[in-house]
């Protein structure tokens, strides 16, 4: 059946490839954006297609608009603009979260929440799992998103305990892919930025901390097979990829793709930086037989591809060249 599908927050980089994709399967898709983080240029292929409406609101401000699905991806994901202003970022979290619950309640439609793996903290149970509870810090430069993520699936439970909205969270674990932002600070993207333009790639501690990433498709998958799922959820359900890799390794494979001639660096890592982090999605292999099937090195190309024509790697002469 085909539906009038809201995403919040779907000029971003996830939202823009949900956007897509829901569009893909026939859907009328209503992308709503307050354009603090989202670009415009994101989306700007879907305009001319007529089930797609672009919608500049704030989530903050209650949303008032007639859909049969919401999907909330409106918070900023990166460090960098989440720590810009850390307040805001809280709001966005559980305000927005209470406004876009109290429409879901008053239409009775299921609505999506993309929680994070960041619920998590810095874990001392590996890999993490839903029932873990996490180790994560009140009060740090990281907690206005770990923090406001957290409240917000407090919010949505008690809104499913209360008021029986149909809910649906997943907890995203590191994603990439094309229409990350060059200054988003995240691991990928900050490597092949450097990368490409032959800098020194910048290290945060000595590079033996753990990421998983999942490719940007096979996430959005997930997300669409989370919501179509006809019965209850049991609660949040990871979704990422359970393939770990160094940090450091990841260096490496980026610099050997690109052929650049950067060499690496380290700093001291940040304050409250988890050193592992690696998806437990038996949940989600059971109940969505969902898995990433993107390979790195795949999802990688196509991401420095993306990155090359995004900053205009051939101003920065040789070694950007990335095979077929």
């Amino acid at each position: 059946m085909k539906k009038r599908v809201l995403v919040c927050g779907g000029a971003g980089f996830l939202g823009s490839h949900l956007c897509e994709a829901l569009l893909a399967r026939g859907h009328h898709v209503l992308c709503l954006d307050d354009f603090s983080t989202g670009r415009r240029s994101n989306v700007a292929h879907l305009m001319s297609m007529p089930r797609f409406s672009l919608i500049e609101h704030d989530i903050v401000e209650p949303v008032r608009i007639a859909t049969d699905e919401i999907y909330n991806l409106a918070c900023p994901a990166s460090p960098p603009h989440y720590q810009r202003d850390p307040i805001r970022t809280v709001k966005i979290s559980v305000i927005g979260s209470m406004n876009l619950l109290d429409l879901a309640a008053r239409l009775r439609i299921p609505i999506f929440q993309a929680s994070t793996s960041e619920v998590y903290g810095d874990p001392e149970l590996h890999p993490q799992n839903e029932q873990y509870r996490g180790s994560v810090s009140t009060i740090g430069p990281r907690a206005c998103y770990d923090e406001g993520k957290r409240c917000a699936e407090t919010l949505f439970f008690d809104y499913q305990r209360n008021h029986q909205v149909n809910v649906r969270v997943a907890r995203i674990f590191n994603t990439f892919g094309p229409r990350m932002q060059p200054d988003d600070g995240r691991v990928i993207s900050n490597f092949i930025v450097q990368a490409l333009q032959n800098l020194p790639i910048t290290l945060y501690g000595d590079g033996s901390q753990t990421r998983s990433f999942c490719y940007v498709t096979d996430l959005i998958s997930g997300f669409i097979r989370m919501m179509e799922h006809p019965g209850p959820l049991p609660g949040p359900i990871n979704l990422g990829n359970p393939a770990e890799r160094t940090v450091r390794s990841t260096a490496e494979s980026i610099i050997a793709m690109t052929g650049s001639s950067s060499v690496i660096v380290t700093r001291p890592l940040p304050e409250d930086d988890p050193k592992r982090r690696c998806p437990d999605i038996r949940q989600a292999m059971d109940l969505l037989t969902w898995c990433p099937n993107t390979s790195f090195e795949n999802g990688l190309k196509q991401t420095v591809k993306y990155f090359q024509a995004e900053i205009g790697a051939g101003e920065y002469g040789g070694h950007t060249k990335i095979p077929a």
